[in-house]
Formats: structure tokens, sequence, C-alpha cells
């Protein structure tokens, strides 16, 4: 398991620019290693992230010559970390410790679990400074919830608690402060002793299926069902089945 912390817990771990490229770097070394077979991305102190540090986007546009524009920082930053959390055929567990918002909040949502503290809470912050909301946000939403609460949301910079994002669909589950770090942690040595592939390739077929029909997905299937087929957990799993025992993956 891998551990990614977003760590300025003084700015309630709003992303600048050297956090953002450093939570990419960590993002792209948990992808390769091998021995990281579930992927956890939390905050530290209080807060998962408030988003965007404002202070930075002020800066950037003193800069001479205006500095790097909206689409070019997005481009560059929150959008490769939202596809590389898509990308990555492992479980990604966003532990939503505290308030999530604006891109914190999108940041979570691209994550493939989402467990969240009876402190957490999910506020679409992006009206509230006169901008769209971005980071996969309008994706994953609205398929969360439908259109119209999404847009209510986006429009009302509203808030929404642990125990409402769970009723809505956003969170897999709520748990008590005191038992979070535990559940987090029971949870994801669950996920990296199932069968790493296996879970990849239903990441990927999951994504895929999002933008296609039927007859296409059911092609798609067959064709990684052939991947999942040739691992070596497949082997295993046949085995301990028939030994009447519990499987032992190795994520190979």
């Amino acid at each position: 398991m891998a551990t990614i912390t977003l760590n300025r817990p003084d700015t309630l771990n709003a992303f600048n620019d050297e956090m953002l490229e450093q939570f990419s770097a960590a993002l792209k070394a948990a992808s390769r290693d091998g021995d990281a077979r579930c992927i956890v991305i939390t905050g530290a102190g209080r807060a998962f992230s408030a988003g965007q540090d404002l202070s930075a986007i002020r800066a950037r546009s003193e800069e001479e010559g205006g500095g790097m524009s909206f689409r070019e920082h997005l481009e560059t930053t929150y959008n490769r970390i939202i596809s590389s959390l898509r990308s990555i055929e492992k479980p990604v567990i966003g532990a939503v410790n505290g308030v999530a918002a604006g891109a914190g909040a999108s940041v979570a949502l691209a994550c493939d679990i989402r467990i969240a503290s009876e402190k957490a809470s999910f506020v679409m912050a992006f009206a509230g400074v006169g901008l769209v909301p971005d980071s996969g946000s309008t994706w994953f939403l609205p398929r969360m919830l439908g259109f119209a609460r999404a847009y209510e949301l986006y429009a009302t910079g509203g808030r929404l608690t642990a125990s409402e994002a769970l009723d809505a669909g956003m969170v897999n589950r709520v748990v008590e402060a005191e038992a979070f770090d535990g559940a987090v942690a029971e949870l994801a040595a669950s996920l990296a002793a199932a069968p790493t592939k296996a879970l990849g390739l239903t990441k990927r077929a999951m994504n895929r299926a999002l933008g296609m029909g039927l007859d296409e997905s059911l092609a798609y299937e067959a064709m990684l069902q052939e991947i999942a087929g040739g691992t070596e957990d497949h082997r295993e799993g046949i085995a301990a089945f028939l030994e009447k025992r519990p499987p032992r993956f190795s994520g190979r």
C-alpha cells in the first residue's frame, strides 16, 4: 500500500504549484511501484484539501505578461493528475478526512472509492470566485448526482456533509472520526491483498464502458478477460477454490 498525504495543513492543504508537482510525482511513483497494490490519498491535519491556493492565482496574474493562463495551468497540473488517478490500474482510495473544496473535491471524486470521516464535507466552491468547476468535476459530479442537483451545488457553492454525500452516492461509507484511520487501513489492506491485475483491468473496463455502447463493452470485456485469464492470480484463484482454501494473490 502507498499513502499520499496532501501536506500543507496551515492552508487546509490548498494546492500551490509545488504541491501539485509533488502530488503528480508521487502518483507516478506509486503507479510504478510493484509493491504498492493499493493507493490511499488523504490530507494532513483537519482538511482533505481546500482546493487551489488563491494566493497562487493572484501571484501568477501579477507576473510580467500575466503569467501562465488558466487553461495552461489546468492542462499541465490538475488535468494530468486527474487523468493519472483514473488510469492507474490499482485501487485508489480517497480517504476524505475533512473538508474537500473546489479542486480538492474534484480530486476526491476522481478516486475509485471514497471513505469519509464524519467530519468531512464537500464544497463546490468555484462560483464563489467566479470560476467554472474544473479538474474533472463536471464529468464526475453529474454522473453521481444527476444534472439538476449537481448544477445547484455549483451555482450556489453548496456544501454537503459526509452523511449527505453518502446519501447522494458520492462516498462509499462514512466512519466516526476516532475510527477513521483504522477503517481506511483495513480497507486498503483488503484491496492490496486482492488480485491487482484483475482490479486494474476492471477499472479500465468501467472507464471505457462509460463512453461505449453495450456491444462495444461486451467485446472489450472479452478482450480484457483474455488478459486476466493469463495472470498468476487467476491460476491461484482457481487452485484456491478447488483446494478449498483462501487465495494468496500476488498481484501478478
